[in-house]
This record gives C-alpha cells, sequence and structure tokens, in this order.
C-alpha cells in the first residue's frame, strides 16, 4: 500500500472530493436556487446510510424504534399512515430479482390502463429514477417541487425534541410517497430497501398484495449469516389479511416465510413454474436470461391478485382450483393458481423494460453486457446469461475476440465468492476500478457519494484485484507470481495530482514478473478508455507522450486495438453498472 502509484492516486481522488464538496458548501443558503441540481446537492447532506446502517444494526431487536422514527418523519412532513393505504401498494423484497419482479408488474398494470407509481432503489445515473410514474423517472421540475416541499416542511417542523432530519433513503421514502399521492397514481408499485421487517418502506399498513422474490445472501451485518435468517427480515412486509406470494425457495428458508405468514396471520402461495400458464409456445419477457422466468411467474400472481382484489374483469381464467394442499414434494407453502394469463399480461411481460439487468449494448466493435448482479446466486445467473449472450452473438471469422471482465464489489459483501464464479466466462483481462464516473464528481450531484472514505474504495479495489490473481494462479495450477497494484497515473510522467482531470496509469514499485493480466483504474472513464483503446468516439484515449505504461497496459492495448471483436462483462455493483450506463448512454444524464 506504499507504492507511490497508491499515495497519488489517494491524493488525487482526496483533492476531488475536497472539491466536491466545496462546490456545495460555497452555496449560501439564502441564494440556493430551488433546480434539480440544487435540489440533488442538498439531499446529498442527508448521505449518512452508513451511520444509518450502523444504528439499524443496534436497533434491530426492536422494529419498532425505527417504524416510529419513519412514522414521525412523515408525519412532520404533513402525512399519517393512513394516508398510504390510498396509493394501493403492491410491496415486494428478495435477494435477488426483487427490482425486476416491480418492473414486470409494473408494466402489466400498465397495460391495464391504470397510472401507476413505481418506487425502487438504488438508481443508476439520475436520483429522479427511483420515483417513476407510468414507467418514466419524474422530470426534474417535479422532482424539485416536490424535494423541496417535503424538505422544507421537515425543517420548519424540526423542534429541541425533533431536531433531525431522515437519512437520505427515508427522505426519498417519504418523498416518494407524497409524489405518488398528489399525482393521484391508481397504485404504487414499492420495492424494500434492505431486508423487510425493519426497512423504512414497512411504515405500509394495508398493501394489496405483498411478494418475496428469490432469497439469498446479502446484507449479512444488517439481516444475519444465515438464509434463515434474511427469510425471517423479508417475511416481515407479511401483513394480517394481505396475500403474499414467493417463488421456490431452498426448504428451511420456505419454512420460515411460512411460519412468519402464519404468525400475520396471511394466506402466502408458492408461484407455479412460468411454463405452467404457457401453452402454444413461450412467453418473450423483455427482460434476458433464464433467472428472469422466477421473477415473471411471481409478477403475473401478483398483478392478478391486484386486479382481482380491486374488482376488475379480464384478468385471466383459471387453469384450475386454488389448490389448498401441498404441491408436490410436500412444500410446506400451497402452490397458486395456474391461470391464462391475459393479452396485457402477456404484451406486458414482453414489454417490459429494466436498465443495468441483463443488458446488452453494441458500441462498434465493443459488445457490453452489463449485469448488476452482486450476490452469488445473481452472478451465477449472470455468468449463464453471460455465456448464452456471448454464443448468440456473431464470432469473428479470424477469431480475434477479447474478453474483458470489469468489476467493482462494496459492503459485507464476499468478493472471493463472486469473483471465483467469474472464472469459468475465460476472460483475457480483468479490470477494477471504483464507482466513480470520473475522479471529480464536480457539477454532478446525482453522482456525489459521501457515505465511502477515499482510501477505502481504493483499497477494496487493489483487494479485489489481488484476490482475482490468487483464483487466477489456483485455476491454471502454476507458481505464478501475482501481479503488482495497477492503477493510473502521472500522464506525460508527471506524479502531479489534479482534481478535475486525473492521470491515467499507475506503475507500481515492486519488481517481480507480471503474468496475471488484470489493471486497476481510478475511475469507470479512465477503465472504459483503456479497454476501448480509441475505437469508440466517446472515450478517446488522453496524450501518452512520455508515459511508462505496464507491460500489461501496454500488450492488452495492442490486442485491444486489432480485435475484431471485445466483449466486456460489467458487474459486481449496481452503482458501478449506473456509471458504465452513464457514459455509454449519455441521453440517460438528459
Amino acid at each position: 500500500m506504499g507504492a507511490p502509484g497508491f499515495r497519488a492516486l489517494r491524493g488525487a481522488l482526496r483533492l476531488a472530493a475536497v472539491g466536491a464538496r466545496r462546490g456545495y458548501s460555497t452555496w449560501p443558503a439564502q441564494a440556493l436556487r430551488m433546480d434539480y441540481q440544487d435540489a440533488i446537492r442538498t439531499l446529498n447532506t442527508l448521505q449518512t446510510n452508513a451511520s444509518y446502517l450502523e444504528q439499524v444494526k443496534r436497533e434491530r431487536g426492536d422494529p419498532q424504534v425505527q417504524l416510529e422514527a419513519m412514522k414521525g418523519f412523515l408525519e412532520r412532513s404533513g402525512l399519517k399512515v393512513e394516508d398510504l393505504d390510498q396509493l394501493n401498494i403492491i410491496h415486494v423484497t428478495g435477494t435477488k430479482g426483487k427490482g425486476s419482479v416491480c418492473a414486470f408488474t409494473e408494466r402489466i398494470l400498465r397495460n391495464y390502463g391504470l397510472k401507476t407509481g413505481f418506487y425502487s432503489s438504488p438508481h443508476l445515473v439520475q436520483v429522479r429514477e427511483r420515483i417513476r410514474i407510468n414507467g418514466q423517472p419524474i422530470s426534474k421540475e417535479l422532482f424539485s417541487k416536490y424535494f423541496w416541499q417535503v424538505y422544507n416542511r421537515l425543517e420548519e417542523t424540526k423542534d429541541p425534541a425533533r431536531a433531525s432530519m431522515p437519512a437520505y433513503f427515508r427522505f426519498l421514502t417519504i418523498m416518494a410517497f407524497h409524489v405518488f399521492l398528489q399525482e393521484k397514481v391508481d397504485l404504487a408499485v414499492v420495492e424494500v430497501g434492505i431486508g423487510g421487517a425493519y426497512d423504512c418502506t414497512n411504515i405500509v399498513k394495508k398493501p394489496i398484495v405483498c411478494g418475496v422474490s428469490s432469497l439469498g445472501i446479502d446484507h449479512t451485518s444488517i439481516l444475519g449469516d444465515t438464509i434463515e435468517k434474511i427469510a425471517w427480515q423479508k417475511g416481515g412486509i407479511f401483513k394480517p389479511g394481505v396475500p403474499a406470494f414467493t417463488v421456490p425457495q431452498p426448504e428451511q428458508p420456505l419454512e420460515v416465510l411460512r411460519d412468519r405468514a402464519r404468525e400475520s396471520p396471511c394466506p402466502l402461495y408458492l408461484c407455479p413454474d412460468l411454463g405452467a400458464y404457457e401453452e402454444d409456445k413461450a412467453f418473450t419477457l423483455g427482460l434476458a436470461g433464464d433467472h428472469q422466468r422466477l421473477n415473471a411467474t411471481l409478477a403475473l400472481q401478483l398483478s392478478r391478485m391486484w386486479l382481482e382484489q380491486q374488482g376488475y374483469q379480464g384478468i385471466g381464467e383459471l387453469k384450475d382450483l386454488w389448490p389448498g394442499a401441498e404441491p408436490p414434494g410436500k412444500k410446506p407453502v400451497p402452490l397458486a393458481p395456474v391461470f391464462r394469463p391475459s393479452i396485457a399480461m402477456v404484451q406486458g411481460l414482453k414489454d417490459s423494460v429494466w436498465l443495468g439487468r441483463t443488458q446488452v449494448l453494441q458500441h462498434g466493435p465493443v459488445t457490453w453486457y452489463i449485469d448488476g448482479a452482486h450476490t452469488t446466486s445473481s452472478v451465477q445467473a449472470c455468468v449463464r446469461w453471460f455465456h448464452q449472450a456471448a454464443l448468440n452473438e456473431e464470432k469473428p471469422v479470424d477469431g480475434s475476440e477479447v474478453r474483458v471482465l470489469l468489476f467493482n464489489a462494496t459492503g459485507d459483501r464476499d468478493t472471493a465468492a463472486l469473483l471465483k464464479l467469474l472464472l469459468p466466462c475465460q476472460f483475457d483481462y480483468a479490470v477494477f476500478c471504483p464507482n466513480f464516473t470520473e475522479v471529480s464528481t464536480v457539477g454532478n450531484a446525482d453522482q456525489q457519494n459521501f457515505t465511502v472514505t477515499l482510501e477505502n474504495v481504493l483499497t477494496r479495489c487493489l483487494e479485489n484485484q489481488k484476490m482475482w490473481n490468487q483464483l487466477m494462479e489456483e485455476k491454471v495450477g502454476r507458481d505464478l507470481w501475482l501481479s503488482a497494484p495497477l492503477v493510473l497515473e502521472g500522464v506525460g510522467g508527471r506524479l502531479k495530482p489534479d482534481p478535475l482531470r486525473s492521470p491515467l496509469l499507475l506503475v507500481p514499485s515492486v519488481e517481480r514478473p507480471l503474468n496475471a493480466n488484470s489493471l486497476v483504474f481510478p475511475c469507470i472513464s479512465h477503465a472504459l478508455q483503456w479497454i476501448t483503446q480509441g475505437r469508440d468516439p466517446l472515450f478517446q484515449m488522453p496524450a501518452t507522450k512520455g508515459l511508462h505504461l505496464h507491460p500489461v497496459a501496454s500488450t492488452g492495448a495492442v490486442l485491444l486495438k486489432e480485435a475484431t471483436v471485445i466483449r466486456v462483462l460489467v458487474t459486481g455493483s449496481l452503482h458501478l453498472v449506473g456509471g458504465v450506463l452513464k457514459l455509454l448512454d449519455q441521453s440517460l444524464s438528459q
């Protein structure tokens, strides 16, 4: 960690962060213009998620402490918990796929002519993506209007006993409820943030229907270190008398969900395989990957139950009666009914869009395979999807194909387990970088994140690279030297950090032979510059005259420049995916 490259990059990042903070702090409070960027800058002052999560850990034995706090913030904003009943909410939790389930469900119900609200997290490019009406992020003008309305009300209601402001996610949740109520949506699809029982979205008392997508291990410091503990948290969204659905789960967590449903009490049903609905031909899904079939069957059940509860017609004829009995294998939860999906439902599954999940973008010779998988089960699904998607692409006649992994992982996730699953993809190069689009985020408040330290994110990237190199060493079964950390530094040979224009390549001082083809860059933009090698006009390589490039960077540059096809898998973090999409599709920033 004492390498000159590490110190230089850390210095550049620190200066960038100071500049970003100063960019906000120099705004006189009384002179704030109430536009979108000002709203986001102010929202970012509530970015206390790290300390908030620590508070959640301390208080998780008493969920009422957190839910009562959320209730207090909601009331200070001008709403009561009972007001949320008007939103006809579909509440969805799970470890993987819950966002996709919500996207499928929202699109199906929109096909019935309903005005839909959709609250999700995290955002990929702009914060307003989290709050959607009829599938579209609310406009910057609408975001600003409701942000200042809620923020000012909370500021005005401060007193010695209630001096705090809600943290980032709590604030956005409250704001979403205001938007949906005042814009008079017919229903709101609400995705849980973390867990379920203690999540601030769980302030909702009377949803119309609840759903639990596939369970797995994630956020262990908050939710527990076993899948049974996590299932207990997820089942916390069940409400008395409110129907709930889930997809096939391992037996023990499914039993936990059953027990939670009995405690509520509420009916809980297991969704049948999607093939049970299909007759003449398989449904076409707007979201790629075989794992999306599980998400689609849950969305069909949630949509149909919502429509049934609201008295709608044309919701799909039952193919058989509600069984009520245990499904094959004596699972502890009864099967949901199989029905013939309506045309609106089938079309909704086909038309669904959910950016950053099993998404493919073609830019000249470079094909980007983008998936925000960040758990072991979701990375397994990502690998299957990538393998199949790459097989379906036309192969270069001369065989000159280069595969690149662009990866980052954050939080308490087991990076070694995730990277090990990616080894079968046979990447020629592995590239690691933080979730910063640029070294400096000045002028782009949507991408600012003050909840992580600069040294931590850089250290994590270097650790990820080291782990990859170790796994590669084990994979080839030879005693290879690990590659020294590669990070970008010193354009033109200079080591002077510039917060607005970061140097390009860090050269490590370690004098050891290099065999593992991995690199670390200080931001997403520089990683994409190296991968594309000037072959995409969006990412022109900076001048490198006088720059000493590391052998891996130089050799890789030659191969990437000459390759007929470059396939890049971007995965490990939704925040990384968001940064990549921001640079690849600039319309998302408009």
